[in-house]
């Protein structure tokens, strides 16, 4: 097995909201005890509602949002409480690409140097050897040298997103965060990027977190998913054993929810009622049970730890034994 690189443990993040000098305030709890690893060179997806807290997971990961509490390591290294000076060291090594490539890039600097700040941060090389550095890199995401010297408003929202990639990529980072990267561009145009991504991974060997909500991509990018619902995980597994034998009624409601190649097959389905409830007031016990077909009176009193399976599987839920969720 691959050694870890990212060792997440029982990782809280909540955010005050309403407390003035004069009264106290709520909680709203985004991530609530996540724990999770990803090891060398590994595409682990991570996948949930809106609203689930993936995306304030992901960057809780790299300390562009404070933890409340918990653990990162990183390649042995804990990140939570780091001072900035070794923070700013570390995060050559772990780089993210956002879902936006329109609101992502400047649009007041140029490609070259959208791409070169990072290289110029760090004090990597002189300003020549970061100029071919630049080159390099656009060749590599399929962009030719020349846009170095252009600006963002004159590219594709595809051409944007592999600016973006490339602006990760400068510092040769070993762990990537990519939040939702492809959900803002066309069905083509997403397939190229993930094309791309797969490449690079295998390329240079990056451990990555994919943030998604289309399966069918995490299915193909991913060597293990990772769900999340309200702030906890639900389910763990590698690809092949959480789209083959799915163990969690969410999980399945999940793979339910997604279009199948013939619209007259039929099937039995777990489908969600109702809305993801708020994490102001997230549910007693199972933070699901109340939108779960399956729960039960004890589903309120009990909040469920994650329980190994299988190999590389686990699952939170005080039914998964007696649930038979397959087809």
């Amino acid at each position: 097995m691959a050694e870890t690189l990212v060792q997440v443990s029982d990782l809280k993040v909540h955010f005050p909201i309403g407390r003035s000098l004069f009264k106290d305030g709520v909680t709203l709890k985004a991530v609530d005890g996540v724990s999770l690893d990803i090891a060398r060179g590994e595409v682990v997806g991570l996948v949930g509602e809106s609203g689930s807290g993936k995306t304030t997971l992901g960057r809780a990961l790299l300390r562009l949002i404070e933890p409340t509490e918990g653990s990162v390591r990183f390649d042995g290294t804990e990140v939570v409480g780091l001072p900035p000076r070794d923070l700013k060291a570390l995060r050559s090594r772990m780089q993210i690409i956002f879902q936006d490539p329109y609101a992502s890039l400047n649009p007041r600097m140029s490609v070259g140097q959208i791409i070169g700040e990072a290289l110029h941060l760090h004090s990597i090389g002189t300003r020549a050897d970061r100029d071919e550095r630049v080159g390099d890199l656009l060749e590599k995401v399929g962009l030719p040298r020349t846009a170095a010297a252009r600006f963002p408003h004159e590219f594709s929202g595809g051409q944007r997103q592999r600016i973006g990639i490339a602006r990760a990529l400068a510092v040769n980072p070993d762990f990537i965060v990519a939040d939702e990267p492809v959900s803002a561009l066309d069905v083509s145009i997403q397939a190229q990027i993930i094309n791309l991504l797969q490449d690079l991974r295998q390329e240079l060997g990056l451990s990555i977190l994919f943030i998604g909500h289309d399966l069918s991509v995490i299915e193909f990018l991913c060597d293990r998913v990772v769900v999340m619902y309200l702030g906890h995980v639900m389910e763990t597994a590698t690809a092949a054993d959480l789209y083959t034998q799915p163990r969690h009624p969410y999980t399945r409601s999940l793979l339910d929810a997604a279009p199948v190649p013939n619209p007259r097959a039929k099937r039995d389905r777990i489908m969600l009622k109702g809305d993801l409830p708020s994490p102001i007031n997230p549910p007693s016990g199972c933070v699901f049970r109340t939108r779960c077909p399956f729960a039960i009176e004890a589903c309120a009193q009990v909040e469920p730890a994650l329980e190994t399976v299988g190999p590389r599987h686990a699952v939170a839920c005080i039914r998964q034994a007696e649930l038979n969720l397959m087809e």
